[in-house]
């Protein structure tokens, strides 16, 4: 018997998790000096998975109040940076500032990143799950080398602040600058996606991806600097 893609929701489902799963992995080789227990690492995960629940009933109560996407710029900028990207990073570090962040293993700056990446992960792959099974092949292929991996560079961001206010003494004002770095690549992401010109969907989630990657890239090595175990 010949079976297609979409006849095995089992495919799609390992499809859907497997992004998340394996930026998870990377992200915690990454973590040099002093490695995390992987209990918290699941507990994150799985809160982040729970962080979905808050982004959505925001979404909601956002379209009650009338806030919705239009042909117009501007009421596409507001739907992409305030209804869905500050929803999501909003409710993702809520969740690392409740679970991770007063925890005794949170001690160096490279864990902020760690435990943010879980979360974001944990996020990613739920909101993958969803649009998968709906949607099928095309978009868990699409998703994967695309918005899976921009919800890790927005959480590095934000985890890269949070990590450096913990041991800064706990400085509010950083985890602001996290919050608000996730936010605005966040929403210049999803903004180029909502277009309705491919080339600049095409061409201006691509680089909105990869600066906010160039920069999740030197906040780990920066944090990775600035461990209390790193060899002198």
């Amino acid at each position: 018997m010949i079976y297609s893609w979409n006849s095995m929701p089992y495919v799609l489902l390992a499809l859907a998790f497997a992004p998340g799963v394996a930026l998870s992995v990377f992200v915690y080789c990454k973590d040099k000096f002093e490695k995390e227990p992987l209990s918290l690492l699941f507990q994150c995960f799985f809160a982040g998975a729970v962080s979905v629940v808050p982004a959505l009933l925001f979404a909601l109560l956002a379209e009650q109040l009338g806030i919705r996407m239009s042909h117009n710029m501007l009421s596409v900028a507001v739907y992409a940076f305030f209804v869905i990207g500050l929803s999501e990073e909003w409710s993702k570090y809520m969740f690392l500032r409740w679970v991770a962040y007063p925890k005794k293993d949170f001690n160096e700056p490279f864990d902020g990143i760690v435990y943010s990446v879980m979360i974001s992960m944990g996020f990613a792959t739920t909101e993958n799950i969803l649009y998968v099974m709906m949607r099928g092949l095309e978009v868990a292929l699409l998703r994967m080398v695309m918005s899976v991996p921009a919800h890790a560079t927005f959480a590095v961001l934000m985890g890269y602040f949070v990590g450096l206010s913990k041991f800064r003494g706990n400085q509010r004002q950083l985890r602001m600058y996290g919050l608000a770095s996730a936010v605005l690549f966040h929403g210049a992401y999803d903004f180029c996606l909502l277009q309705q010109s491919y080339a600049l969907i095409t061409v201006g989630a691509v680089v909105s991806l990869a600066v906010a990657g160039y920069f999740s890239f030197k906040a780990m090595k920066a944090s990775q600097k600035l461990s209390p175990f790193r060899a002198s």
